[in-house]
């Protein structure tokens, strides 16, 4: 067999199984967010469907797909429910952590652990915040404390990784947690007014044992601390963080154009009064005729591709890049780092724009809760609030003016 045709049949697959969850998310995501219990059973849907262990190499019980394919699936995850998706991207970026910074055979027994025990990953290394506290224990291994804010999906995860300090030397580890522990608490914050369906919450760690194995490697940023390889680690979450907002982009211009041609000669007398009051004059066919309205889909249909094909070309560039391995170079590192920062940027861009505009097309109708428009708008600007792209922008401008590669950071 080809192995290319056989690569392309494995994600053709895998979008299939993505968007029958998809449909099923989109029935109801209305309803679902606004009730904004946690996603337990949204979760159960993603592992029953083998997303979970996409990414996990087939020969240790996973899906042995590659992130090009685990990027379309958030998409279209995404597309139906940003917050679901949001918790799918971010179990990918952390299921990958022993990849990036702990050694190979480390990696490999985290991987068939995850794929039998079919973990849903979350956590977050919050590079924003003073790190929780390793203490080496005296019968071996450490304690954990400390409480760290946005935890990513801590309320529905198997297993947790989390960025700690050790007490007596400082350096930074990435370390992996049981959440099922009584020392591991999970606060209550409900009150995010958008991807409220994404198990995201603050967490007290109190004592909880950490073994030796579980160390999953150092987060040190020293300079030559990292090789090009764990350098990659940050590419990654941005990609994921661009596909989110491709997908929330997407859905909301689908659920537009239905909804716009749904209604091209019910809505015209609703809104042609809204035109009217406003002193816009009123273009007779409907919405669907309407110049603005059809212009305005155009020029936000030329962002949404245009965002998606940056993505995809920094998603081809990353998978060459982890496809090289330890042989990585620090220079390939940084243009893939330049090439994924410029992505997400132009996706956070397009979600803005788009998740904002459609609701000006559609007119009064995108104020009803019942049809849920609200929810892109509020996913999007809730994700973004927790990735801005400013540093991203900065970076990729001083690689352009001189060539400075990107500095060693941890995915949001």
């Amino acid at each position: 067999m080809d192995p290319v045709s056989d690569e392309r049949q494995g994600r053709a697959r895998w979008l299939h199984i993505a968007r029958e969850v998809a449909d099923d998310l989109a029935a109801d995501a209305v309803a679902r967010d606004q009730a904004g219990k946690l996603p337990f059973d949204e979760v159960a849907q993603l592992r029953e469907a083998g997303l979970l262990t996409l990414l996990i190499p087939a020969e240790h019980g996973g899906g042995g797909a590659d992130w090009s394919t685990a990027h379309a699936v958030v998409r279209e995850i995404a597309a139906a429910d940003g917050a679901i998706g949001q918790l799918l991207g971010g179990h990918y970026v952390l299921s990958w952590t022993a990849r990036f910074f702990a050694g190979p055979d480390l990696a490999d027994r985290v991987a068939r652990e995850s794929a039998a025990g079919q973990w849903c990953w979350g956590g977050g290394f919050a590079a924003h915040e003073p790190p929780l506290r390793l203490t080496p224990a005296a019968g071996g291994g450490f304690l954990l404390n400390g409480r760290q804010g946005g935890v990513g999906g801590a309320r529905v995860a198997d297993r947790l990784a989390v960025r700690a300090a050790r007490s007596d030397t400082g350096e930074p580890l990435a370390v992996l947690v049981d959440p099922a522990h009584p020392g591991v608490v999970g606060g209550d914050d409900g009150d995010a007014f958008g991807q409220r369906l994404s198990g995201n919450c603050s967490v007290d760690f109190d004592a909880v044992p950490v073994a030796e194995d579980a160390v999953l490697g150092s987060l040190s940023a020293d300079e030559g601390a990292q090789p090009p390889f764990a350098g990659l680690a940050a590419a990654t979450g941005r990609l994921v963080s661009a596909q989110l907002c491709l997908g929330i982009a997407e859905g909301v211009l689908a659920e537009a154009r239905e909804y716009t041609r749904a209604r091209e000669h019910t809505l015209a007398g609703e809104y042609g009064t809204y035109l009217g009051r406003v002193g816009v004059p009123v273009w007779q066919g409907g919405l669907a005729q309407d110049p603005h309205v059809l212009v305005t889909y155009g020029e936000l249909t030329v962002d949404a591709r245009a965002a998606s094909a940056l993505a995809d070309q920094a998603a081809a560039a990353l998978d060459d890049g982890l496809a090289r391995g330890e042989d990585l170079t620090d220079d390939e590192c940084a243009e893939i780092s330049v090439l994924a920062a410029a992505a997400e940027a132009a996706a956070a861009r397009a979600v803005h724009d788009v998740t904002t505009r459609t609701l000006d097309v559609i007119g009064p109708g995108a104020a009803s809760s019942r049809h849920g428009f609200d929810r892109f708008w509020r996913n999007a600007r809730t994700h973004t609030l927790s990735h801005p792209v400013a540093h991203g922008l900065r970076e990729v401008g001083d690689y352009f003016l001189s060539g400075a590669h990107p500095p060693f950071a941890l995915p949001a």
